[in-house]
Parts: structure tokens; sequence; C-alpha cells
């Protein structure tokens, strides 16, 4: 026992000793205490509320602070990570390199503009890994001789310019160089350190030009290569394949590099992922490539031939992208079972598909064969990819019946089997897939009735079956579609009256050249979010009720073709109205109102009463804003404690705040507050709406003309959080500069509304001037010419490309359309509505859904089922944008999307003359060859898939190249 507790005693007291020994060794060193509270205090005076550290003290252990890491006896730093922390100031680098034990440094997304010289010749030696990325550097490169081990090195996402020369070649440590998303000219760099130890090397979205060195293949232990988004041309060094054996992932992808691909490639055992789309790489696809390869993407260039036969058999390959080539013959019956994803659209396959293969490939998800031209029926073993969440056969030869098993692909999001030779009846199976989001089976040859249980779809949101031969009635179920907001049923032969309709409808309800009749039902009315609304080619009798006017939303109605009679009501303006064949109608105005001009001219009796309320309203604390605005003038803010009603109740247009935002001394001398909100309540001042704002014309007492831009806060999405967060974000996006971009100048916020302020653009929207135009005669004299076009395109393109480039993050458009492009001549167009990424919160809304995402016909595809704005959202609107121009057709004409129009007549170029705008193609031969050239631009824009649409920054370099 004794013993025991004298081992005990013994065991204790060395646990204390340990513990103390430890404490001892846990302290930081004095200089590293010092230094890192230098670094507290510099970053407290600089930031201001954005400190990140006012939570501790600047006494307690530096090891407890956010982004200090030390090791794990705390005994030295090193490791900061000072991500996101707000620095704008670049003082507290150099005590960050008088800690010896530092390894790693972080200090990306800040604002940092510069680093002190002295970092680079002489501070940090001891730094093994620099992350400068998201920050404001610009100007040329430095040259970086202070870090010697340094092995890691970050500047992506900054601005810099110039070329790479030697710079980096004294980091003879440098194991991986990411210099992504900058604007660096010159050729690839190929001195990237002595020692050529360079493991990883990301040198994408930039500006390089010439080929693809073959330099780079010194650096043996290369493992990654991304050269994507850039402007190389030339070929792919053949000895890549032979030199770079370690390589794993290979990207080149948005580039004009041509010829061939490399055999070589293939002897790369571990290469797991090779990107070339988006190239003009052409002959055929060498055999073998896919023999260690898990990801291939060939997309979007010019190959030709027949697919290997072992190009889809990869032991590895799980995901394989040849669309839009022009590679022909038939599928190859080997394919993986370990793919994911086969997209081999828009080339000139043929055959049958092969149904063996199919049944096996139980981990697909994404089978896109369309456009291309397939024959035969669609197998029964496709039924056994139980994973399928997206099928799209559509654009070929196939026929027979659609299959019933059809109904055991579950996952099923997106069914696309429209333009094929399909008979019979539709399975009633099909309206098992409940998880089903878009059903495209139109142009086809199917008969019999819309199925009752189509009901059964309850996540269905777009719904085309036009151009069949579909009868009966439509089902009343059809109203259950809660989710539907795009129901296309034109040219079948359907018969009865119209149905109770789902009441989220909005891109458009098309009932056009079937046999229904009777009355517009009131029913209709409900459909307060819909677009566009085509009854005609029926037999509709009665008057047109008077409730169509009053669909806010509505901007296209076709009801020609009819039997209607009575009196016309009057639509807004911005409504296209065609009623052409209804002989017992009686209209009010003496122009034919199935000409583009009446159309067009008709007066907003909607608007006139919506704007009537709201100048009613106003003038109720109108007087007190006048003289709060006159003793104000002058100042920057507007303080608004004295703009309430005698009586103590807030006016809906009570004013909270304002302020001037540029610092033009001609803007402040001219801008009149008064006057301007004078302006807003006058309805005879509106030039245009968008799908969110009412654009009113102010002229100052100088004469100075402005826009007044009102967001319409009709819906919850508008959500500011707070006036003061809005005022933020509106003093950054003032001090955006950019020709191309409508920049607000001043702002005005009221209890309900924000009023924001811009140079006035004469010449209007590009609606206007495109369509408005040119709908009055066809004569050229009102034909807007090919250069005004052209540099319309560039200038749009330039400012989406700076939006999408942002330093502070891409800003990304929730409207972009020919109505929100102002034209202050035919040559400077400005994008507008930027601001609204700033007040939108898509998840509030309590109205349909792409209203959100923009208007009707510019709505990406994808949104149907991501519900989020993206960059290649912005892609897809203005590839939109860019049809109008070649076309001279507006976005949606007749209820069909021109985008839709354009691909599915594109498949055969010697038939883009049918495409382009004649009266302006016509005119010379360059003159058509540069169309041709944009229209393969916008066709690319408008792919239907996310990942195949140029980014904004290629999209104006191929329009720069297609002059």
């Amino acid at each position: 026992m004794k013993r025991f507790a004298y081992m005990y005693t013994a065991a204790l007291k060395l646990f204390v000793f340990l513990l103390h020994l430890h404490v001892a060794f846990s302290q930081l060193p004095s200089d590293q205490v010092s230094a890192i509270t230098r670094v507290y205090e510099i970053l407290q005076n600089n930031t201001g509320p954005s400190f990140v550290w006012k939570t501790v003290g600047k006494d307690t252990n530096p090891c407890s602070w956010r982004g200090v890491f030390c090791t794990p006896n705390n005994s030295s730093i090193n490791k900061l990570s000072f991500n996101s922390f707000s620095i704008s100031t670049s003082e507290f680098l150099p005590l960050i390199c008088t800690l010896p034990s530092l390894e790693s440094l972080d200090v990306s997304n800040n604002q940092l503009t510069s680093i002190p010289q002295d970092l680079y010749t002489t501070g940090c030696r001891q730094i093994r890994a620099f992350n400068f990325s998201r920050n404001k550097f610009s100007g040329s490169f430095p040259t970086l001789n202070g870090f010697t081990v340094l092995e890691h090195l970050d500047f992506s996402r900054n601005s810099f310019t110039g070329d790479i020369g030697l710079q980096l070649d004294v980091l003879d440590s440098l194991k991986s160089l990411n210099l992504s998303r900058n604007s660096f000219t010159g050729s690839v760099p190929i001195n990237l350190g002595q020692m050529n130890a360079l493991e990883e090397l990301q040198l994408s979205f930039n500006q390089f030009l010439g080929e693809i060195p073959v330099q780079i293949t010194k650096y043996t232990n290369l493992s990654l290569i991304d050269l994507s988004v850039n402007i190389l041309s030339g070929q792919i060094p053949e000895v890549l394949g032979e030199e770079l054996t370690k390589l794993e992932t290979f990207v080149l992808s948005v580039n004009n590099l041509s010829g061939g691909i490399p055999a070589s490639l293939s002897n790369i055992t571990t290469l797991s992922r090779f990107a070339a789309n988006q190239n003009r790489f052409n002959g055929t696809i060498p055999s073998g490539l896919t023999s260690y390869l898990g990801v291939l993407d060939l997309s979007f260039n010019e190959l030709t031939g027949k697919i290997p036969s072992d190009l889809l058999s990869g032991p590895n390959l799980k995901s394989l992208d040849l669309s839009s080539n022009q590679l022909e013959g038939p599928i190859p019956p080997n394919i993986s079972t370990r793919l994911f994803r086969l997209r081999l659209g828009s080339n000139a396959l043929n055959g049958v598909l092969p149904s063996t293969s199919l049944g096996k490939l139980v981990e697909l998800v994404y089978l896109e064969l369309n456009e291309n031209n397939l024959s035969g029926e669609i197998p029964f073993e496709l039924g056994m990819c139980r994973k399928l969440a997206l099928l799209n056969l559509g654009h070929n030869r196939l026929t027979g019946q659609l299959p019933s098993v059809l109904g055991d692909l579950t996952s099923l999001q997106v069914l696309n089997l429209q333009s094929n030779g399909f008979i019979g009846e539709i399975p009633s199976r099909i309206t098992l897939l409940n998880r089903l989001q878009k059903l495209n089976i139109s142009w086809n040859s199917l008969n019999g009735s819309i199925p009752l249980s189509i009901s059964s779809l309850t996540n269905l949101m777009n719904l085309d079956l036009r151009g069949n031969n579909l009868s009966g009635r439509i089902p009343d179920s059809i109203g259950s579609l809660s989710s539907l907001i795009e129901l296309q049923l034109g040219k079948n032969q359907l018969i009865g009256q119209i149905p109770a309709m789902p009441t989220k409808l909005q891109i458009a309800l098309n009932l056009s050249y079937n046999f229904l009749d009777g009355p517009i039902p009131a029913i209709l009315s409900r459909l307060i979010a819909l677009e566009v609304l085509d009854l005609s080619n029926n037999r509709f009798s009665g008057n047109i009720p008077e409730f169509l006017p009053r669909l806010a939303s509505l901007t296209e109605v076709v009801l020609s073709n009819n039997e209607l009679s009575g009196v016309v009501p009057t639509f807004p303006g911005y409504v296209l109205l065609d009623t052409k064949g209804n002989k017992g109608l009686i209209y009010s105005t003496k122009e034919n109102p199935s000409t583009p001009a009446a159309v067009r001219k008709r007066k907003s009796l909607a608007s006139d009463i919506i704007i009537a309320a709201a100048s009613a309203c106003f003038a109720v604390g109108l007087l007190i804003m006048i003289v709060m605005f006159f003793s104000r003038r002058y100042y920057n803010r507007i303080n608004a404690e004295h703009l309430h009603n005698p009586g103590g109740q807030a006016s809906p247009l009570e004013v909270i705040h304002g302020n001037l935002l540029t610092p033009n001394s001609i803007h402040m001398a001219n801008i009149d507050f008064k006057k301007a909100m004078e302006a807003a309540a006058d309805p005879t001042n509106i030039t245009s709406k968008t799908r969110f704002s009412t654009y009113y014309k102010a002229v100052m007492p100088s004469g100075a003309t402005y826009f007044i831009k009102k967001l319409n806060w009709s819906d919850k999405i508008f959500q500011l959080g707070s006036h003061e967060r809005f005022e933020e974000e509106l003093e950054v996006l003032g001090k955006l500069s950019n020709s191309n971009v409508m920049i607000p100048l001043a702002y005005v916020l009221t209890v309900d509304s924000a009023y924001l302020f811009y140079n006035y653009a004469h010449k209007g929207t590009l609606s206007d001037v495109l369509h408005r135009r040119m709908g009055n005669n066809n004569s050229n004299n009102n034909t807007l010419d090919w250069a005004s076009r052209y540099s319309i395109a560039i200038g749009v393109s330039q400012g989406l490309a700076f939006l999408h480039e942002c330093n502070s993050g891409p800003i990304l458009l929730f409207d972009l359309s020919s109505t929100t492009i102002l034209l202050k001549s035919l040559n400077e167009p400005q994008v507008g509505d930027i601001e609204l990424c700033k007040v939108i919160d898509p998840s509030k809304s309590t109205c349909s859904l792409s209203t959100v995402a923009g208007s009707v016909g510019y709505v990406p595809p994808e949104y149907a089922y991501t519900m989020r704005v993206t960059a290649a959202g912005n892609v897809y609107s203005f590839g939109v944008v860019l049809l109008e121009l070649l076309t001279g057709k507006p976005a949606v004409s007749g209820g069909t999307e021109l985008a839709k129009w354009v691909l599915s007549n594109s498949g055969q170029q010697n038939k883009w003359d049918h495409i382009l705008d004649f009266r302006v193609s016509k005119t010379t031969v360059a003159v058509r060859s540069q169309m041709v050239a944009v229209l393969k631009v916008g066709i690319a824009c408008v792919s239907i898939s996310p990942e195949k649409r140029p980014k904004m920054k290629s999209v104006l370099r191929m329009l720069l190249n297609a002059r």
C-alpha cells in the first residue's frame, strides 16, 4: 500500500512538472506577440466597423484570434488567414514577415491595391504559401525576389495587365501558381522557377496570346494545367503527351486552338480530365484517347468522322461531351457502365440507339443525343437507367410509339422528345414521373387525348405538346398543375371550351390552331402573371373580355382568326395585340389594329390609372417636400425627419434619404430633386417600362435632361433588409465606371419606392429602335443598319463583361432584354437595371417564378429547375438580344420564343439566310459574312446547356473577331 502511495505521489509530481513545462513552452515569444499586436492596431485603425477582432482584446492570447493559427503547443504562429477581413491597407505586411515561424499567409478577398516593395526583395523568406487572390491589384506584375522557399502563390482574380517574363523565375521552390482571372497579355510564361518544380499552373481567364509553348514540358512534375479562356492559337504540341507523364488535369477550353487532338495524350496514364471545348479543333478523334480518362469534353469544335469504337468504353470514363461538332456515323455499342453524363447532341450521328448498352448504364444521370439523325424506336432497355434526371432526344428521326418504360425513369426532371416522328397516344405512365419539371413532346404525330392523370405531375413547370394530332377536350385536371408556368398546346385538334388554368402560368398560354369554341372565359382573369396569351385560329366567339387589358403582366395577346365581336377594349401601349381576322370586331381607333404602328401607339389605360393614383398620394406631401428640397438642394443628404404629414401620418412618398452619388460637378449643379420628383409624378413623362422599373424623362431648370427610374415595388421579392443597406450598395454602384453601363448618379428613397437618377439616353430603348421603327413599314430608311447593330452588340457585351468581372464580385442582371438596354446614340448602348441584384430576393417571391429571372423570351431554360440567376443565364439573355439584332424579330412572336426558333432552324448553315434579317444581310457580301459570324456567337450563347455557353469575356472576343 505504501509502495502504491509512493508511486502515485511520484506520478503526480511528474504530471505537475510536465504541466509547468508545457505552460512554459506554450507562450508566444515576445517579438511575435509584439508584431501581431501591432497588426491588430493597424487593422483596427483602417477597417473601422468591419474590424474582425473587435470582440477580442489585443491583450488576449493571439492564438485564439480568428485567422491566427499556432503550433500545437502555442509556441509560435505558423499560419495567418485574413480572408475577407475588409483590409485596404498593406501597412501590416512588413510586420508579418518578422514572424520567423510563419509558413502560410492568406489575405484573399480584401481591397488591397499594393504590396510594400521591400517584401519583394528582402522579406518573408520563410513563407511557403502566399494567397493574394480577390484583391484590387493592377498594373504590371512585380518581380518576386524575396520568397526563396515559396511553394504556393495565388494572385488570381485581380486586375494585373501586361506580360509575364522573368518576374517568377527566381522562385525555385514554386509548386503551384494561380494567376487566373486577370488581364495578362503576351505569351504563356515559361520561366517559372529554375528548379522546374512546378506542379500546378492555372492561367485561365486572361488574354494570353500565341501558341502553347513547347518549353512547358520542362516542368515534368506538372499535374494540373489550366489555360482556358484565353486567346491561344495553333495546335497542341504532340510532345506534351510524351513528356508530361504526371499530368492529371489538362484544360484548354475557350481559345482559338486548332488542328487535331494529339494521339500522344492517350499515353498519359495519370490523365483523368481533358477539356478542350469551344475551340476550332478539327479532324478525327484519335483512338485510345479515353484509355485512362475519367472526363473528356471536346464540345463546340469542328471535329469530323466517326466516334472511335473504343471512345465510350474507357474503363474510368464518367463524363463525355462531344456535342456541337460534325461527327457522323452510329453511336458505338460499347459504353462504360461508369458513365453518369453522355452528351453527343448537335452532330450528324445516325443509326439506332444502342439498346444493349443503354440497359447497363445504371449510373447515367444526363443523356443528351438531340439534334442528330438518329432513327428507330426508343428501346425498352432505356427504362433501366433509373438515375436519369435529363433525357434529351429531341430533333432526331426517331419513330414508333413512346414506350411505357419511360414511366420507370422516376428521377427524370427534364424530358425532351420534340421534333421526331413519334406516333400513338401519350402513355399514361409518363404521368408517374412526379419529379418531372419539363416535358416537351411537341412536333410529333401523337394522337389521342391528353391523359387525365396529367394532374399527378405536381412539379411540372413547362409542358409543351404543340404540333401533334391530339384531340378531345383539354382535361379539367390540368388546372391542378400548381407549378406550371408555361403551357403550349397549339396546333392540335382540341375541342370544347377553355377549362380552369393553373394560376401560376406566366411564360405563355398557347392554345392556337385548335377547334376550341365558346367565349373567352372569365376564369382567365386569375392569370395575373401571364405574359403571352395566344388564342388565335380557333372558333372563339363573343366579346373580348374587359379583364384582359387589366392583366398587368401581359406583353402579347394574339386573338386573330376567331369569331369575336364587339368593341375592342383599349390595351396598354406596351402590349402587342393581334386581332385581325375577326369580322365582328369594332375598333375605337382609325388605324388598322393589326398594324404594328397602331398596336404600339395605343395609350396604356391601366398605367394611367395606376399613375393617377400615385399622383394623388404624392400631392399630400408635395408642398412640404418642395420646401425641403429647396432648402437642401446643394446638400448631398436629404433629411427626412421633417417630411411627415402634419397629422403625424407617414405619406407613402415620405422621403427617407437622398444622395448625390456622382462627384461630377456638372451633375451636382444640374440635378434638382424637386423638379425630378415633379417629373416622376407626371405620367406623361413615362418613356418606358421594364419588368421591375418605370423610366421618366426629367428636364432640369438648367435644360439638362435625366432619366428618373422608379422601382416598381409590387412584389415581396423586393427586400431591402434596411434602407441603409440599399444606400450602401448604391454608393458602391455609383463608383463604377463604364460607358456601356447605366451608373446611378443620385437617388431618393421613399417609404415604398426608390427613385434613381441616370444620364438620359436620347434614342430610348433598343426595343424601341429595333422593333418599333421597323414596324412602321418595310422601307430600308426605317431599318437599323448593320453597323449600328454591330456597335450595339459590342457595347452591350463590353458592359456585361465589365459587370461579370467586377473586383467586388460579379454583378448579375435579373432582367436583361432589349427593353433594359438604353441607347444614348445608335452606337452607344447602356445596360440598365444593374441595381436589382442588390434588392431582389427570389425566395420571397409571391408571383410567378420567371418574373424574377427576367422578361419572357430571355429567361434561360435551366431557370425552370435551378431557380438561380447566374452569369451563364445572363449570357443566354444576351444571346437572345444578339438574335434580335440579327433577325429583326422580337424575343417572342406568336407564342414562340426567338431562341427556340433560331435553334430549330440553324441545323444547316446553308439555310441561315432564312434566319438573318434579309433587309440588312442583302446589302453587301461583307455584311452578310459578319452577320453569319455573329449568328454563330448568338447560337452558342443560347445553348440549352449552361456549361456550353461561353463566358462574356469570350463572347466579347468572338464578336470583335467577327469584324
